[in-house]
C-alpha cells in the first residue's frame, strides 16, 4: 500500500481511493484503472477460504444454521473488508510494473534510467547486455 515507484509515499488517501500523484517522488496515478477486479478477486480469495472451511465445520460438528450464520457472516465480512485495500494496491503496483493503460510513459522512463546504468541494474550486468 506504498508507491511501487519510490517505497516511500502512501498509496491511498482514503480506504479506497488511490491518490493522484505520490507525495514523496511525484509519480502520477491518474492513470490507474483498478475499476472492479480488486472486488472480484477478494471474492474468490474469501469464498476459497470460507466455503471450505464452512463445509468442515458442518461435516465436523453439524452445528444449527443460526449458528454458522452467527460464525460465518462475520469471518466474510471481516475477510473481505481487510483483503480489498491490498489487492486494489496490488492491481495497481502491476498496472504500474507493466506499463499498463496511462503508465506506459512512467515504464519507458523507467527503462531509460536502467539502460543508462542506473542503480537499479545488478552489479553483474554490463550495459552491453541490455538492449
Amino acid at each position: 500500500m506504498k508507491c511501487p515507484n519510490c517505497g516511500q509515499g502512501h498509496l491511498f488517501g482514503r480506504f479506497l481511493k488511490v491518490i493522484d500523484s505520490c507525495k514523496a517522488c511525484g509519480e502520477d496515478y491518474t492513470p490507474q484503472r483498478a475499476d472492479d477486479l480488486p472486488a472480484y478477486l477478494v471474492i474468490a480469495i474469501v469464498g476459497h477460504l470460507v466455503v471450505p472451511a464452512l463445509l468442515a465445520v458442518e461435516m465436523a460438528y453439524s452445528p444449527p444454521a443460526w449458528l454458522q450464520l452467527l460464525i460465518w457472516m462475520p469471518v466474510t465480512g471481516l475477510a473481505a473488508l481487510f483483503l480489498l485495500q491490498p489487492v486494489k494496491g496490488t492491481i495497481v503496483g502491476l498496472q504500474w510494473q507493466t506499463g499498463m493503460h496511462g503508465f506506459e510513459a512512467a515504464r519507458r522512463h523507467r527503462d531509460g534510467e536502467a539502460r543508462d546504468g542506473d542503480a537499479r541494474l545488478p552489479n553483474f550486468i554490463s550495459k552491453e547486455l541490455v538492449p
